[in-house]
C-alpha cells in the first residue's frame, strides 16, 4: 500500500523525526497534536477547553489532507496534564466527536514539552470505501 506522509513544515518534524500524519491505504494516523498557533505559539494558555478545540482542529486539517475527515475517526487519545480539567477538554472532545463517538482515552501526564500546554490529543482515522 502506499504511504503518504503529511507535513506541517514545523521545525521540530526534521529534529524529532516524524510528521503530523501518516495514511497507508485507509489507515491515518494523526500525532500527537499540541494547542499551538500558525506561529507556534501556544493558544489558550490557561484554558483547557480552548486548547483541546485547537488540538482538534489542527487533527482535522491534517485529516483533509490525508482525504480523511473527523466522521472517519475510530480512536482518539488525550494527553493532559490536570486531570481536574477532564470536563472542559471532554467538552470540547465531545462537541468535535458526539454523534461519532470514537473509542478514546483521556491520561494524565506530569507534562508536555511546553509548560503552557495543558493537553495534547492523537487519532486514529479509517477512510471507508
Amino acid at each position: 500500500m502506499k504511504r503518504v506522509n503529511i507535513r506541517t513544515g514545523a521545525p521540530w518534524e526534521s529534529i524529532v523525526g516524524y510528521c503530523r500524519a501518516v495514511r497507508v491505504g485507509p489507515h491515518v494516523s494523526v500525532s500527537g497534536t499540541a494547542p499551538v498557533g500558525e506561529n507556534g505559539e501556544v493558544v489558550g494558555i490557561g484554558d483547557a477547553y480552548v486548547q483541546a478545540k485547537r488540538c482538534i482542529e489542527i487533527i482535522e486539517k491534517a485529516l483533509v489532507e490525508a482525504g480523511a475527515g473527523l466522521g472517519d475517526v475510530v480512536r482518539t487519545r488525550m494527553f493532559v496534564t490536570d486531570i481536574s480539567q477532564w470536563e472542559a477538554i471532554g467538552r470540547a472532545h465531545g462537541e468535535a466527536f458526539g454523534e461519532i463517538l470514537p473509542a478514546t482515552a483521556m491520561v494524565e501526564v506530569s507534562q508536555l514539552i511546553d509548560p503552557a500546554m495543558l493537553v495534547e490529543i492523537e487519532a486514529d482515522a479509517i477512510i471507508a470505501d
